[in-house]
């Protein structure tokens, strides 16, 4: 894994992370498509996910956990806004507690990501977040959104393998 770019946008409200993998765009979909695999990668390693719903269409939801290093599980969801696979994908994500109600004063994030064929093989991934307001990104950087995706998308080479 090359993380070729991270860029962050106040002006924008935006956070791009640009990745180039070694692999097919389908073989790096499949990362995205199946939640046992999205398992395996999505959140740091110290904070592994559980996918409990996913229902992978535009309009359906996902209801996920992340369990922390003592054993805390903090639930956010995911609702798919469109999916054009296995180029891309766009969800809105944010909080919620385990019976799966949003947190509306947590921040909510619009993601897109878009997977390119590099021209000497592989794939590059962009990871488009972007928020409604500068205090819901700051809320998120603070939470450490840059290093967790860092330390997410490092153990995606290893699936990939």
């Amino acid at each position: 894994m090359t993380i070729a770019n991270i860029e962050k946008n106040q002006d924008d409200l935006t956070m791009i992370v640009t990745v180039e993998y070694d692999a097919s765009v389908d073989r790096v979909w499949q990362l995205w498509e199946d939640p046992r695999k999205l398992e395996r990668w999505w959140g740091p390693p110290t904070y592994p996910a559980t996918f409990v719903d996913f229902d992978l269409k535009p309009g359906g939801d996902v209801n996920y956990y992340m369990t922390s290093p003592e054993g805390e599980r903090l639930w956010g969801w995911w609702q798919f806004i469109s999916i054009d696979a296995p180029k891309t994908l766009e969800f809105r994500d944010g909080f919620s507690d385990g019976d799966g109600v949003h947190k509306p004063d947590m921040p909510t994030t619009t993601v897109v990501v878009s997977l390119t064929e590099r021209g000497t093989g592989g794939t590059v991934m962009t990871i488009t977040s972007r928020w409604s307001s500068l205090a819901q990104m700051s809320e998120m950087m603070d939470m450490g959104m840059e290093e967790g995706m860092r330390s997410a998308l490092s153990q995606i080479d290893e699936l990939l393998a």
